[in-house]
């Protein structure tokens, strides 16, 4: 079965390492896991407003970016990395965070609207909505009120490790979708169960909420964290 392409990943977060251990960084976690599983380094470079590194998975050449404009103008970013490689938008895959996912939850999906994310809003703002989201659950605080320090927080270390619990399913669904397409990768990702290998649903209803783009996250190292 022939894979689906892919031109470049995008993971969003909030530059600053008062924000690099916050739950609304899921995606920069990604991007920094895939990128050190391929031993590859970031290096940032104004044209693109961000950190890029390439990693070649199965043959596949792969530009990582890591928007540096703060999270709700992350398709600023985003847009002039897709320009100057001319790539097409169906071949851009955006790894973000998720409240309506609980901790341990992964999904793949292709298009749709930005589900209440700022940056997921801006960059559909300027790339329009039909490219691959990686969804990352980190669960919901269950009051609207509190969504945006609880982004812009830590998670518990039973949230984190299964936040990062997420990590290496979501790598190995990559490596299938780019060697035998989106379907089977989204059939194998989403049929995990949460710490294991993750039923999920999409544990949420769909409530409204507000993502902040700066705040308090704390600092420090994880053990078996985002920091490898």
């Amino acid at each position: 079965m022939a894979g689906t392409p892919l031109q470049i990943i995008a993971g969003l977060g909030n530059p600053g390492p008062e924000h690099r251990l916050s739950r609304h960084n899921a995606g920069f976690w990604f991007v920094d896991a895939l990128a050190r599983a391929q031993g590859a380094q970031f290096r940032a470079h104004s044209r693109y407003h961000g950190e890029i590194c390439r990693v070649t998975i199965e043959g596949q050449v792969l530009v990582l970016l890591k928007p540096q404009t703060y999270m709700n103008r992350s398709g600023i970013a985003v847009r002039a990395l897709v320009d100057y490689l001319k790539a097409p938008i169906a071949e851009l895959l955006v790894v973000h965070d998720d409240l309506d996912l609980p901790p341990g939850v992964a999904r793949l999906k292709l298009g749709g609207g930005p589900g209440g994310h700022n940056g997921m809003r801006d960059v559909i703002t300027h790339c329009g909505p039909d490219f691959w989201r990686l969804r990352l659950g980190i669960g919901h605080p269950g009051d609207r009120s509190m969504v945006i320090d609880y982004v812009l927080q830590r998670a518990t270390p039973e949230e984190e490790q299964a936040i990062v619990g997420t990590m290496p399913p979501a790598l190995d669904a990559l490596t299938t979708f780019l060697t035998e397409g989106s379907e089977k990768a989204m059939h194998r990702l989403h049929s995990r169960t949460p710490g294991d290998n993750g039923n999920g649903d999409d544990g949420g209803s769909g409530r409204n909420r507000r993502n902040g783009d700066s705040g308090n996250g704390r600092n420090g190292t994880v053990s078996s964290g985002p920091d490898g």
